[in-house]
């Protein structure tokens, strides 16, 4: 398949229904502030077709802001030093309706490189490397291709809302497209439970600024259900005093085993290695139901090389639960208790992070012909940390992953690696 030709039509700015008269101000939260001006995408791939998508969504989405009106406002800094926050000022939402010269089944999404994704023509970006203020908080695109699906790709500005939050939003547009008089879910987007509780110190912050931008590649994986099957049965058979295995622990720790062994790390380094993953909060702070705003915390697990390239996967499986369940302890006496990572420093290329976007809702968005074939993200130009996302879509054959952990050089190395585990 050749390069595929995306038109794009000039940008229009969907607003709510009614002009906004009154200015509210939302103060972001300490969690809203660990992301702040941090720009994130998603991608859904709908296979079905719809009565014209982009004007049905368009529509959809200019009614869905008059119940979420923050997400058409602009982040401002307050009068006080550190104190930020969202004007509702109405300002609203960019909107790019575009066409795609191929079908679905034939478009390449992902490259061996940041530049020669597909992804790169599906959405509309922000113009630096992050959002400022007097930038959109969200931008969205739909891109029609030949054979009647559409992909929506929806950019927006961390402060905003996490991966849950834009998955709730989303959901409330599809209610909309399809003709429900409000969404299903009153959104909430100020909830004094999570001003009152600072973010544990769970290490990300301090993580990501020891790192510096690098260039990875792309790639597009499935870890297929059996091999997936086969770590929880190894992991379960280890006895009743451990959780039972979930997909997601089963999956990052093979993708850590892997990617370790891919970089060149033997069974007997001593060298450290770090897994950063990320946990959606909201049932630890007490969150109201509804809210769409940052609620995310997790964990650092640090370990020898050795013994994440040459232990066994059962192992690194029990090291991730175990890091899980100091959890809520991160949130006794407002984060105080339990708080803090190990103080074992880790060269930037040997972290990798994994940010599960299962389970989130970002699945759930239906504009009229049912829910997205795939989920994904693209981490744009360079990154700041290898980092891994298994999103929702592709389920009949495994867990989809979209990677962006290995540089160029250590990609065939990583797939191998994969495909090893898959055959032993």
């Amino acid at each position: 398949m050749g390069v595929v030709a995306v038109r794009k039509s000039s940008p229009v700015v969907v607003r709510p229904p009614e002009p906004v008269t009154t200015t509210v101000d939302i103060s972001l939260s300490p969690f809203d502030k660990n992301v702040m001006s941090v720009p994130a995408a998603v991608f859904m791939v709908f296979d079905r077709p719809i009565h014209q998508p982009a004007a049905t969504i368009e529509k959809a989405l200019s009614r869905a802001l008059a119940h979420y009106l923050p997400i058409s406002g602009r982040l401002a800094a307050g009068a006080d030093e550190g104190e930020f926050h969202i004007r509702c000022t109405g300002e609203g939402v960019p909107f790019v309706a575009a066409a795609a010269d191929c079908a679905l089944q034939d478009a390449e999404f992902f490259g061996r490189s940041p530049a020669a994704t597909l992804l790169e023509e599906l959405a509309v970006y922000y113009p630096a490397e992050h959002g400022g203020f007097g930038d959109p908080l969200l931008m969205m695109q739909v891109t029609e291709f030949s054979c009647g699906g559409f992909v929506v790709g929806v950019t927006w500005n961390h402060a905003v809302a996490d991966a849950a939050g834009i998955g709730q939003f989303l959901q409330a547009v599809g209610e909309l497209a399809r003709g429900l008089p409000a969404p299903s879910v009153a959104p909430v987007r100020r909830d004094e439970a999570l001003a009152a509780v600072p973010p544990p110190a769970d290490g990300f912050v301090e993580l990501m600024m020891t790192l510096q931008p690098a260039d990875m590649a792309v790639l597009d994986v499935t870890v297929p259900w059996d091999l997936i099957d086969r770590i929880k049965d190894c992991s379960n058979a280890r006895g009743a005093s451990r959780p039972p295995c979930t997909t997601f622990e089963a999956v990052a720790a093979l993708l850590w085993q892997c990617r370790t062994r891919a970089v060149g790390l033997s069974s007997s380094t001593e060298e450290p290695v770090a897994l950063y993953f990320a946990v959606n909060a909201r049932r630890y702070v007490g969150a109201r139901r509804g809210y769409y705003g940052n609620c995310v915390t997790g964990r650092v697990v640090v370990a020898a090389g050795g013994a994440v390239a040459g232990g066994d996967l059962a192992d690194l499986v029990g090291m991730i639960q175990r890091a899980k369940s100091q959890i809520p302890e991160q949130f006794d006496a407002g984060g105080k208790k339990g708080a803090g990572v190990p103080s074992l420093a880790v060269a930037g290329y040997n972290v990798l992070i994994v940010t599960s976007w299962r389970n989130l809702g970002l699945d759930g968005a239906d504009f009229g012909g049912g829910p997205p074939a795939r989920v994904t993200t693209y981490a744009r130009g360079r990154v700041r940390a290898p980092n891994c996302v298994p999103c929702p879509g592709n389920d009949a054959l495994g867990s989809s992953v979209m990677a962006a952990c290995v540089r160029e050089e250590h990609v065939a190395a990583f797939l191998g690696e994969l495909a090893s585990i898959r055959s032993n």
